[in-house]
């Protein structure tokens, strides 16, 4: 029987590898660097450090020799590039952090580090992750001489979902076994759907912020990014557990292994399908893609509830008053002082802010700051912000009620397969709308996950999405476990 090639192993079988020592860090860091280099078409990596990453390989595999490996030893992964690191520049998609080398790791990175992993580089993403298309980057990806776009894999003249777009291409395209995300309103599990892969955004507070480029800091959480559930359960259980001398969001919970329930039975599990997710905004494709999942759920042993989130349509405005609100306040640190980019020619001080910040951020980021700024504002702060946080809550409520019914929600994770490059550019609100599946579970700090349901219009991926009650991520990975058990969507490969 032919060996598989190591891109084609997940995380779980690439480990198996390393610890019986079929394969060597090094062999397998070489592999993966090389498959970057040889894709750089997708636009997918913005930053390799192969000194480093080969450093980090030998070091695995003499703790592999010496019988200290840890859970993920030698196992390579590559980070998006919100995520602070040493070894490895951190522009956050932005010219405003171009060049930027941080003196730590960030939380997240560590302690993935500390079960073994090895850092293959940076993934391209959104501006300050603000953008579903991954069309936002102002850094030029590694091959590149000028920024440039993220691309499917399954289809290069479309987008891969944003912000967390470079991460999905990377395990799409097997140029990494799995990546991390963040997600503050949809950017694991849209871009994981658009691009065919699994990924999961847990409970707000689960892993630590800290060493995060901030977005919207209420809303920002990390996950992991991989071919399966049973790797992304591998992943989450090194990447959680409390910070609390430096995350004060950090939720003082143990670390936990997210795959011990993998295997469960899904008999008598009640999966709530909201009406509001299954109205006319969703595409035909998509649809069919979701019921048929939904059936094979009800193979498995589930039961179908119908249920309802009436607030559902209001995640959008809600959203997009309160994440701008709280981009404008972190991003106000970006001024040319301390650090990152300063206008070359200025008169004064206010004439240096003014110029830096105009020169340093794109257009999507200037867009969000000014409608942050105008909804703080006086004279409309309890007009909009303040409405926006109360109905925020009742969207939160709207979940509670429904988990009295069931105990996950499913539906769709898009209205549609990924679209062509370019084809919201002249709307932006465009963008926005394609988050209604996402936005309300983020704004309820809900975890949710994407998992791979089947294909659609042009052969593209569809995402089956979903959503579990607050700490429920090991039932959620079980439920998507046992759904890949009986599909094989998760394993096809664009390439």
């Amino acid at each position: 029987m032919t060996q598989p090639a190591l891109h084609d192993l997940g995380v779980a079988q690439l480990a198996t590898e390393l610890r019986e020592r079929r394969v060597s860090a090094v062999e397998a860091a070489q592999h993966f660097l090389a498959r970057a280099q040889a894709h750089q078409h997708l636009g997918a990596y913005v930053a390799l450090n192969e000194e480093a990453t080969l450093a980090q390989a030998r070091a695995a595999d003499a703790r592999i020799a010496a019988g200290t490996a840890g859970a993920l030893e030698g196992v390579p992964l590559a980070h998006k590039d919100i995520f602070v690191t040493r070894d490895f520049a951190t522009t956050a998609g932005s010219k405003m952090l171009a060049g930027y080398q941080s003196p730590f790791d960030a939380t997240v990175v560590a302690r993935l580090a500390q079960a073994g992993a090895v850092t293959l580089g940076k993934l391209n993403c959104d501006e300050f992750a603000m953008g579903s298309a991954n069309e936002n980057s102002a850094v030029a990806p590694v091959g590149f001489e000028a920024p440039a776009p993220v691309r499917n894999p399954w289809d290069t003249s479309r987008i891969p979902g944003g912000s967390s777009g470079g991460s999905a291409v990377a395990v799409a395209a097997r140029l990494a076994p799995a990546v991390t995300g963040t997600d503050t309103g949809g950017s694991i599990r849209q871009p994981a759907s658009f691009c065919g892969i699994t990924g999961i955004k847990p409970t707000y507070g689960r892993a630590s912020r800290y060493g995060m480029v901030a977005f919207a800091s209420s809303l920002d959480q990390a996950g992991p990014m991989a071919r399966s559930a049973e790797d992304c359960a591998l992943l989450l259980s090194a990447m959680c557990g409390p910070d609390p001398d430096r995350d004060s969001t950090s939720l003082d919970m143990p670390a936990e292994d997210f795959s011990r329930s993998l295997n469960d039975s899904l008999d008598g599990l009640r999966i709530g399908i909201p009406a509001e997710f299954f109205g006319e905004g969703l595409a035909p494709d998509v649809r069919a893609a979701v019921d048929s999942a939904l059936k094979e759920y009800e193979k498995l042993g589930a039961r179908l509830v119908p249920i309802s989130l009436p607030r559902t349509e209001l995640s959008i405005p809600v959203y997009y008053i309160i994440a701008p609100a709280e981009a404008s306040s972190n991003l106000s640190r970006f001024d040319g002082v301390k650090f990152g980019h300063r206008a070359k020619d200025y008169g004064d001080l206010l004439d240096m802010y003014k110029k830096t910040r105009a020169e340093g951020f794109g257009d999507e980021v200037k867009r969000r700051i000014m409608i942050g700024a105008y909804v703080l504002s006086h004279g409309y702060y309890d007009a909009y912000y303040l409405q926006a946080q109360k109905i925020r809550r009742m969207i939160a409520d709207d979940f509670q009620n429904a988990f009295k019914d069931c105990d996950l929600i499913a539906g769709p994770v898009a209205p549609t397969v990924a679209w062509k490059l370019g084809e919201h550019g002249s709307d932006p609100l465009a963008d926005y709308l394609a988050d209604i599946f996402t936005l309300p579970g983020s704004l309820a700090g809900l975890p949710g996950m994407s998992v791979p349901a089947g294909f659609g219009e042009g052969g593209m991926p569809v995402g089956l999405q979903l959503i579990g009650n607050y700490f429920s991520e090991a039932r959620l990975l079980n439920a998507a476990h046992r759904l890949q058990q009986a599909t094989d969507f998760h394993l096809r490969s664009p390439l």
